[in-house]
């Protein structure tokens, strides 16, 4: 069973049981942090692809529904992420057109087979 945390649109329209944060991408990476001090697990990773955090404001993470004890190594990971994706995010103006196509982009990477 997992949890799929989510600030894209896209990804709430197609799988409703995502857990959807009005967000940017940092937030969706702190909120991941917060689970896996819980005692989440990391089941996709925070900067899977080649999609820059400057290069898109969608991300999905998936991480497991059961709780065990802190994985200290998905702590490091998620926490190096945070800290590569604050170097990388920057505000931009992007259309509807191009927003789209993130979307679809952090979609796949997620749930293609």
């Amino acid at each position: 069973m997992k949890i799929v945390v989510t600030n894209n649109p896209l990804v709430r329209e197609k799988f409703p049981e995502a857990e959807f944060h009005d967000t940017d991408f940092p937030g969706v990476l702190k909120v991941v942090r917060d689970r896996i001090h819980l005692g989440h697990r990391l089941l996709t990773h925070p900067l899977s692809g080649s999609v820059k955090p400057l290069e898109t404001p969608y991300k999905t993470v998936v991480i497991s529904l059961e709780k065990g004890s802190l994985d200290e190594k998905a702590l490091l990971i998620i926490e190096d992420s945070i800290q590569s994706c604050q170097k990388f995010t920057a505000k931009r103006d992007w259309g509807e057109e191009v927003l789209a196509d993130f979307q679809l982009i952090d979609y796949d990477l997620i749930f293609s087979d």
